[in-house]
């Protein structure tokens, strides 16, 4: 390698990154600063020097630096301690011959950090100064999609999986990864899936988990759905069944009802969709519980002969359930048993959210906010997301899973979500929060006066 070589191509102007990978583990306190051990403003005859330093610390601050040149952080992309090559990795200075010579690193956490600064630059990439670095980044991101770490893979999904700007045989390949945590962004997310991909991809078979994944999408054709249907994945149809915005034909759910006898995550949500026919209301009322049959009762216009089928149904279902308590466990009963056997998680929760099972993430939520389940229901009726933010809050859900909770169970409309901000923050104040959750509280007292 000629030592301190020249690249001849224009620097773009650095972006902060931040390192987290995927699934990492909030920092419950910031690192202390660490003491600069090179001055602020040097020669390059000095980083010449510094990057010859004996110790590691040394170089690891100098391969941190946006102002250093590029030929300096080629040559550091190949010291022989890592932690020097992961500065380089992570810093938007680095020229992309030197990201391509970290593509092939034998440390998995320098290939992690590559694979986030590349994915958050490629929704940005027609921006860039000039093609060659468009083409150079999209090798590197290339590389890094066939990495054999699945961690790797991971880091790249998840940041590209908005992105428009993207090669077309990265994304058929990430969407069918054998590993969820590298399909499933891209199944769920990728504008560049159509119809005609996301078929071949259910034909072909997809990682565990992907078929809810591709059930989530933003947009869900009825053809898409009946695949999904045939499929015969309970959990991937319990999703579709959650997602307001997938079409589904009223022949289609009639399709589901007739099945859905052996399949209790499918009781809820498929009661829940608008389009169910009066034929599917009045079979399913055969096998659903009182709960069930009351959502029947609240969410649609029934004609008189089949409220009366309902209503005789609740009647009868009461008293069997009354009869056998532990044949009929409440969604009460069973987030309070999980709650007292430490799994009832935020994870838990999000993904009863997303196959549709509202009323056991209304007794999550009520349970631990310590706020009465009407309040609770209040909330989710009130398809508010300050409503819905709060309540999570409250609950000690992530910002993230908030935003998950106004979409699937709240079915906040678009224009009224509220957003994490800056990914992971809740965007109002706690003081704001709070008059929400007293708010909601209040009118359950005045409803129960």
């Amino acid at each position: 390698m000629a030592l301190f070589g020249f690249f001849g191509r224009k620097k773009d102007k650095p972006v902060a990154l931040k390192r987290v990978a995927p699934g990492a583990a909030k920092a419950t306190a910031p690192a202390p600063p660490r003491r600069k051990l090179i001055p602020q403003d040097i020669t390059y005859e000095q980083a010449k020097t510094f990057a010859r330093a004996k110790d590691p610390d040394v170089r690891s601050e100098l391969a941190s630096r946006d102002d250093v040149q590029p030929e300096i952080l080629y040559f550091l992309s190949e010291d022989e301690h890592a932690e020097v090559r992961r500065q380089v990795a992570a810093n938007n200075a680095t020229p992309r011959q030197a990201d391509l010579v970290l593509t092939r690193d034998k440390d998995d956490e320098v290939r992690c950090d590559l694979a986030l600064k590349i994915g958050r630059l490629i929704p940005g990439i027609s921006q860039m100064q000039n093609e060659r670095l468009q083409e150079a980044t999209l090798e590197v991101l290339q590389i890094l999609a066939r990495d054999q770490l699945p961690r790797v893979r991971a880091i790249i999904a998840e940041e590209i999986k908005h992105a428009t700007k993207v090669p077309q045989p990265v994304i058929n390949k990430l969407a069918r990864d054998v590993e969820l945590i590298v399909a499933a962004p891209i199944l769920e997310y990728s504008p560049l899936l159509a119809d005609h991909d996301l078929l071949e991809i259910i034909h072909a078979g997809v990682a565990k988990g992907g078929l809810s994944a591709i059930a989530r999408r933003t947009k869900v054709s009825q053809k898409l759905a009946e695949a999904i249907f045939d499929a015969g994945d309970i959990a991937a149809s319990a999703s579709l069944l959650a997602n307001p915005n997938a079409k589904l034909k009223s022949s289609t759910l009639d399709k589901v009802a007739e099945t859905a006898e052996q399949h209790e995550p499918l009781h809820e949500p498929l009661a829940r969709r608008p389009e169910l026919s009066v034929g599917a209301i009045r079979r399913i009322t055969a096998f659903v519980s009182s709960a069930i049959l009351q959502v029947l009762q609240n969410e649609h216009e029934l004609d008189d002969d089949t409220a009366k089928v309902v209503n005789e149904a609740v009647k009868k279902r009461l008293k069997q359930e009354e009869a056998n308590p532990a044949q009929a466990e409440t969604a009460a009963a069973k987030v309070r048993k999980l709650e007292e056997l430490g799994k009832l998680t935020e994870e838990t929760i999000v993904q009863s959210a997303e196959t549709g099972q509202r009323g056991f993430v209304g007794e999550a939520l009520a349970l631990k906010a310590e706020v009465p389940i009407g309040a609770i229901n209040k909330m989710l009726d009130s398809r508010s997301g300050k409503a819905m933010t709060a309540a999570s809050w409250k609950a000690g859900l992530s910002a993230r899973g908030a935003m998950k909770l106004q979409q699937l169970v709240a079915r906040v409309p678009a224009n009224s979500m509220i957003h994490a901000r800056d990914g992971v923050k809740y965007a109002l104040s706690e003081t704001e929060m709070e008059w929400f959750l007293t708010y909601f509280r209040e009118l359950v007292e005045k409803d129960a006066a």
